[in-house]
């Protein structure tokens, strides 16, 4: 019983996307202009569960790089009307569209000439008339059995708030590094680190110059503990080549020490630019199964970045 309930409420709701997709039209791309043309933020209310998907949205639009805040209708309607100022546009959410704490909002807007963008299933509803731009839910869609508890209309809305952030991600042209700046904290802000803000620098990097000695070369790879040692270029300083523990096990002769380093090095060593996120990386050391990579800037190695210093992250 429970089992059929539940896979009747995901029918119900993927039934009520459908018909979302299949309504919606050209006038999102209007709506999509205005919120990238907005000169302040993007303000959006509900009340009830509106106003939770309200807060939901307006948290996506700010965290891919579309300033927005929630405005509670209550609290609007003692003081907090002033956050909302000419330059603002808002987003006013109602399945109904007759939710009296709105009222105020409304008229608030009307006198600054705030653009209203309403999301509702009732077209002819007191907000739809009131707004400048509407975004039309599917009516009577509730999962609920009994039409009450919004189910599928809060579904749609989220999906649809969804729909418009997403859309102005991808004409702002937002970047993962760009998110990245947005979400600092948590694991997932520092995998969009990048590997310059990580990397071994200046002494930590082992590296030596083409001519020395093998000897030199295999003190200085087991002194920094990477399993590797860069080759640069005595009369440039560029990057030429590297060493690692394969090498030294490929070429392990009885004069391997009196050999020069670039004799026995592997050319044109794979290297990453400081930009590079580090998930980028671990990607990248996953396909060419290597731990570690110079990063270099004009051929000049300025870190190095090791599998373990991407698994701390």
């Amino acid at each position: 019983m429970n089992l059929r309930t539940a896979k009747d409420v995901i029918n119900k709701e993927i039934k009520a996307l459908e018909l979302l997709r299949s309504s919606i039209n050209k006038d999102f791309e209007k709506i999509v202009e205005v919120l990238l043309n907005t000169k302040g933020k993007v303000v959006i209310s509900g009340m009830g569960k509106s106003g939770h998907v309200a807060k939901k949205i307006s948290s996506t639009f700010s965290s891919i790089g579309t300033p927005s805040f929630f405005i509670h209708p209550s609290e609007a309607n003692h003081g907090d009307l002033g956050m909302i100022s000419a330059r603002e546009t808002i987003i006013l959410i109602s399945n109904s569209g007759e939710t009296p704490e709105l009222s105020n909002i409304i008229i608030h807007c009307k006198k600054k000439k705030v653009p209203i963008i309403c999301i509702t299933s009732e077209k002819n509803s007191t907000l739809a008339k009131e707004s400048k731009y509407i975004l039309e839910i599917p009516r009577n869609i509730e999962a609920c059995p009994l039409e009450l508890a919004p189910t599928s209309s809060t579904t749609v809305t989220i999906v649809l708030g969804d729909a418009l952030a997403v859309a102005m991600l991808k004409k702002r042209n937002f970047t993962k590094e760009d998110f990245g700046a947005l979400h600092p904290g948590g694991k997932l802000g520092k995998m969009l680190l990048n590997v310059g803000s990580i990397m071994k620098k200046e002494d930590e990097i082992p590296i030596i110059d083409g001519e020395k000695k093998m000897s030199e070369a295999i003190l200085e790879m087991t002194t920094k503990g990477l399993g590797c040692v860069g080759i640069i270029s005595k009369n440039n300083g560029k990057l030429i080549g590297i060493i690692t523990d394969g090498d030294l096990r490929r070429n392990m002769k009885s004069d391997l020490l009196n050999q020069r380093a670039s004799d026995i090095m592997t050319t044109k060593p794979k290297t990453l630019g400081q930009e590079v996120l580090i998930s980028e990386a671990l990607k990248n050391m996953n396909k060419e199964s290597i731990t570690s990579f110079f990063v270099t800037k004009k051929s000049i190695p300025i870190g190095i970045v090791h599998l373990h210093d991407i698994l701390k992250y």
